[in-house]
């Protein structure tokens, strides 16, 4: 860790993390929304096989999630990353390989979303637990918001040029930039030069399910981290119900080109640019407490403008602007200060297996959100799995409100990790 505090833009080894995720991040909106169209528009699938998709790739989060955090505790989180970057690029090559070849099936998309999932795990969970290996913890938040306002940049003009160049290129090709956006960031972390804590002498390494209930077990332990989980993993839950019919309703029910898709995913998504801006000086204004209360309310309200998304383009596109800028603004300023209270609370001991263990718990609350929303979308209807979609997000900030977070986010902050019980 870095002894001497020196401005994030002058790290050499955060700037190669940074760019490389930079680049990566924007490849990611291409797939995000090549791999919808892909199964509507090529392969005409219903909203179950769909929801099935979605499910299909955060799945592995349940499987290997605890897992991963153990092996990321025990090995190089570097050469994980790389390991990672180099299997995603490979798998992802597969889809325009078989739509040249005319051999494009549901199965061969299954495949992929499986493989890049699992990898994502590892990678999810080594890249939250090496941030703060390069950073001294006052510096994490405002490593995290830049990262995260590189994501916010992505998620603004990546759709919007994705919808365009998929106007020119078929969906299943314009994946190909994914895959080197995976090789580009490969590189970068490669080229990264910080040195890693060991891993644990073999006589403290226990057997591997009993490290993984050590994570568990901080977890749910923690008051603060019980809270967290509870609420991230409820918006997870029913955002996953929106988001995997909201693309089929787009296009099916109110006729939205791709073209149109991404042009409302980037204008909607100003509010991830703006959250990721805003997040320290929320947190430095309003407290740590109040925001982590806050910005869950903030992205409720956003969810239940999307039902009333309804009838003409011209009246629907405005309502899921403003839904979705909502939502993003609440929801990075949300996830940005919980990381950074997360990393900070944390033994650097404990950082891979607290990592997975949230992420079991809210990104493994995706695949069952992404399974209710097919399987609702396809008996009940599109639009009234969105109201029910909605209604659910309203939950998560009671996970929050009745927490003590309102009220010792701060003091928590303030303490030394190692005063912390495991």
């Amino acid at each position: 860790m870095q002894a001497q505090k020196v401005s994030l833009w002058r790290h050499p080894n955060f700037l190669k993390l940074w760019i490389g995720q930079s680049v990566s991040l924007f490849g990611d909106q291409i797939t995000l929304l090549a791999v919808p169209l892909v199964a509507v528009v090529t392969l005409h699938v219903p909203a179950a096989q769909l929801g099935f998709l979605g499910a299909t790739e955060t799945a592995p989060i349940l499987v290997l999630g605890l897992m991963a955090g153990v092996w990321v505790d025990r090995l190089p989180r570097r050469l994980l990353l790389i390991g990672a970057d180099l299997g995603r690029a490979v798998l992802l090559l597969l889809i325009p390989l078989a739509a040249w070849l005319g051999l494009l099936h549901m199965l061969i998309l299954y495949i992929v979303a499986f493989g890049v999932g699992t990898l994502s795990v590892f990678f999810g969970v080594a890249y939250q637990a090496f941030l703060p290996t390069l950073l001294p913890r006052e510096q994490l938040i405002e490593g995290n918001s830049k990262l995260e306002i590189s994501r916010s940049g992505s998620q603004v003009a990546g759709p919007a040029i994705a919808g365009f160049l998929m106007q020119f290129v078929t969906p299943p090709f314009a994946i190909l930039l994914d895959a080197g956006s995976f090789l580009w960031s490969a590189l970068c972390v490669s080229l990264i030069r910080a040195q890693e804590p060991g891993p644990p002498p073999r006589r403290e390494q226990r057997h591997l399910w009993a490290e993984m209930m050590i994570g568990l077990r901080f977890v749910f332990g923690n008051p603060i981290l019980r809270a967290i989980a509870g609420c991230t993993g409820t918006a997870n839950l029913f955002g996953s119900v929106i988001t995997t019919i909201l693309v089929l309703y787009l296009v099916r029910d109110l006729g939205a080109t791709a073209g149109l898709l991404g042009i409302i995913s980037a204008s909607s998504n100003l509010g991830f640019l703006f959250g990721a801006t805003l997040a320290r000086r929320t947190a430095t204004r309003f407290g740590l407490g109040r925001t982590l209360v806050g910005a869950p309310i903030l992205a409720s309200i956003g969810a239940l403008l999307i039902p009333l998304a309804r009838g003409p383009l011209m009246l629907a596109v405005p309502l899921l602007i403003g839904a979705q800028f909502l939502g993003s603004l609440g929801g990075t300023i949300y996830s940005i200060n919980q990381l950074t209270l997360r990393q900070t609370i944390t033994p650097e001991r404990l950082q891979g297996r607290m990592s997975a263990s949230m992420r079991f718990i809210v990104i493994g609350a995706m695949p069952i959100g992404a399974l209710l929303g097919g399987m609702l979308g396809q008996t009940i209807g599109l639009w009234p799995t969105l109201v029910v979609g909605a209604a659910g997000r309203l939950l998560p900030v009671l996970w929050v409100w009745f927490s003590p977070i309102r009220h010792t986010a701060d003091q928590w902050l303030a303490k030394e990790s190692a005063q912390l019980p495991v």
